[in-house]
């Protein structure tokens, strides 16, 4: 099928997809796709029809129901699978993909089709009723949360509740029948919030959807997030669907985010995270704590968890490969999503990864010594007013000063400022002229205001790639995620360590290079210009002469 309204993603090669039109996440997976990389079948609905519904269309109109129902059957065929079928279901993922990079902004909806009828088709199709009614727990989470824009929360208590009662850690230690039996409690959760039963014709949830990807361009979270980049709200974002695969599958299965290079320091190295028997949600939403990709991240972060490299070394070297191909083709650092599915790697997105703008000058030197991007380029890639920012600064604790809590470095920089633990509350003391640190279990896009305001960024959740840590480094904000030994009273406005109580208002000080916060105002440390500093400074001389 190719139109001027949908576009299958695998079936021909585009030199040069339009991102303005596809989106950059959509023109990016035309790109994998037309390198032979393996990227899930998928189709797009294009930004026309976006920019369309953010102006006030009631929805994508005859044709394109039309089209989208050619394509879904395009995809029954190559996939030998029927959405909504009793026997071998077709699942489904929506994701937005904007012709500007939002990162956590935009909505995704995951396991698109599960019902009362596919879940028992996936159980016996796999012989898996852990991984069938997982499934299908996920979607009803994902469906109320996005398309429905309801309180999740009674969702993670349930499934925190369940979780305590047997003593686990994690989601895929749940036996099929606590899985089964919280999934009618997720249905019960769903009628009761949404005053109606949650919808079994997989026809709506997909109507259901794409409506809500396509209206996320106008959430209040797009539209600030835009407004502080100097983006135009003009415009909407494209809608990919996508055929599902599962890093929840199996034992051999994960889900993650992997950098080309380190965002937070600009090291040549494979960086990031993943979560074994998880979805991608899982990794970037900051609600659980993921494990490190390398050996040598699991090593600095002092886990006694398996990184992917040891526990899946041949899908972690498929992984390294593909992004090698990738900074190739596209000529940057590279922020790669990617699942394993049964021992095979699937590429869902990548995109210039966000760094700090220390990082950033480190990796254009490099690229351009390595003869990736010529000097002109790597002047281009850094803003002048901004060398002064790359002196990152760091905290020079009081002699004996023990640090109150300890996360993980997610964005250098050290700051002296008081707590808040509220987005409100971040902006009106921004108003009052105060520097704060906003602190949370784990922040989400709905937090996007009182991030802008903060000075740093402090959550006991999430992790290197979480929300926190993307947004807070592309904002170069200090920010510690995984700050696991400090417990927050979010109704008495207070944090607590080790028998320390700290309340709003406290002033610490927090260093995002260490992950570390100190009680008080301690002395912070700029350091001298390095040897990339001193370079990217003749060579912008160079080009102004």
């Amino acid at each position: 099928m190719s139109n001027s309204i949908t576009f299958p993603v695998n079936e021909t090669v585009v030199a040069n997809p339009d991102s303005k039109l596809l989106g950059v996440k959509g023109a990016n997976l035309v790109s994998m796709a037309s390198m032979g990389l393996p990227v899930p079948p998928a189709f797009i609905i294009n930004t026309q029809i976006g920019s369309n519904i953010a102006e006030g269309a009631k929805g994508i109109g005859e044709q394109v129901q039309s089209e989208v129902k050619q394509s879904i059957a395009d995809l029954e065929r190559r996939m030998n699978r029927i959405f909504g079928g009793a026997d071998h279901p077709l699942l489904l993922s929506v994701r937005s993909g904007a012709a500007v990079s939002m990162p956590g902004m935009m909505d995704t909806i995951l396991n698109l089709g599960m019902n009362d009828q596919t879940v028992l088709a996936l159980e016996e199709e796999t012989g898996d009723a852990h991984f069938a009614w997982d499934s299908y727990r996920r979607f009803i989470q994902s469906i109320t949360h996005v398309v429905f824009d309801l309180n999740p929360d009674g969702f993670e208590d349930e499934l925190n509740d369940l979780r305590e009662k047997h003593g686990f850690e994690n989601d895929h230690e749940l036996a099929a029948d606590d899985l089964k039996s919280l999934t009618a409690s997720f249905l019960k959760i769903f009628e009761r919030e949404a005053e109606r039963p949650f919808p079994q014709d997989v026809w709506e949830q997909l109507d259901l959807a794409l409506m809500a990807v396509f209206g996320s361009w106008n959430s209040d979270r797009a539209k600030h997030f835009r407004k502080m980049h100097g983006m135009s709200d003009q415009g909407g974002t494209a809608a990919i669907v996508q055929t599902m695969v599962f890093g929840n599958r199996d034992k051999n299965s994960c889900t993650g985010v992997y950098f080309t290079r380190n965002p937070s320091t600009g090291l040549n190295e494979p960086y990031g995270e993943y979560m074994p028997q998880a979805q991608g949600e899982d990794v970037v939403s900051g609600i659980r704590t993921p494990m490190e990709l390398t050996d040598k991240g699991r090593a600095q972060a002092f886990s006694d968890n398996p990184s992917m490299e040891s526990a899946q070394p041949e899908a972690f070297e498929s992984l390294l490969k593909t992004g090698e191909v990738l900074e190739t083709r596209f000529k940057d650092m590279q922020e790669i999503e990617f699942t394993v599915e049964a021992g095979k790697l699937f590429l869902l997105q990548t995109r210039t990864g966000k760094r700090n703008p220390k990082a950033g000058l480190r990796m254009a030197v490099e690229m351009s010594e390595a003869g990736l991007i010529s000097k002109s380029e790597a002047v281009d890639r850094i803003d002048a007013r901004s060398m002064s920012a790359m002196l990152i600064s760091k905290a020079v604790p009081k002699p004996g000063m023990r640090p109150f809590t300890k996360g993980l470095p997610a964005s250098p920089g050290a700051l002296v400022g008081e707590l808040v633990f509220s987005s409100q509350a971040a902006v009106s003391a921004k108003a009052e002229g105060r520097s704060v640190i906003l602190v949370r279990p784990e922040t989400d896009p709905r937090d996007i205001k009182g991030m802008d305001v903060a000075a740093g960024i402090l959550t006991t959740k999430g992790g290197m790639t979480s929300h926190a840590a993307v947004v807070a480094r592309g904002m170069g904000k200090p920010c510690i995620t995984a700050a696991m030994t400090m417990k927050i009273d979010q109704e008495q406005e207070s944090c607590s360590c080790a028998g320390v109580i700290l309340n709003a208002g406290d002033v610490v000080t927090l260093d995002g290079s260490s992950g570390q916060v100190f009680v008080g105002a301690q002395p912070i440390e700029k350091p001298e210009p390095d040897g990339n500093i001193l370079k990217m400074m003749d060579w912008m001389k160079e080009a102004s002469s």
